[in-house]
């Protein structure tokens, strides 16, 4: 199939990136700065957080960014986030007087 240009060729390769797009939605997204949409999946609160990939920081907080993750440490709210960049999971940690708990969210680029 590789130089054809027929319609089913052009098809299957547009096919084939949206579902790559589709099962990595934050994989590749590396623009400087991009907002993400996230949402509290149990009660539907929506906030955004601010990736800034060039000085590596997540809303002016320092931050560790791989391919596969985005961690960082927000001082103001003492959570520690973990944003998993291949599903858009968002696991938010922090600690307390019981013990600690872990909150979950789903983040998407905006």
């Amino acid at each position: 199939m590789k130089g054809d240009g027929s319609p089913l060729a052009c098809a299957l390769r547009a096919a084939a990136v949206i579902g790559l797009s589709a099962a990595t939605p934050l994989a590749t997204v590396t623009a400087q700065p991009t907002v993400f949409a996230c949402t509290n999946p149990a009660s539907g609160a929506r906030w955004a957080i601010h990736v800034d990939f060039a000085h590596d920081t997540v809303d002016s907080w320092p931050a560790d960014v791989t391919s596969r993750w985005i961690t960082w440490h927000d001082r103001a709210d003492q959570g520690f986030y973990s944003l998993n960049r291949a599903s858009g999971e968002l696991t938010i940690t922090r600690a307390s007087s019981t013990g600690g708990y872990e909150q979950r969210a789903d983040c998407r680029p905006d």
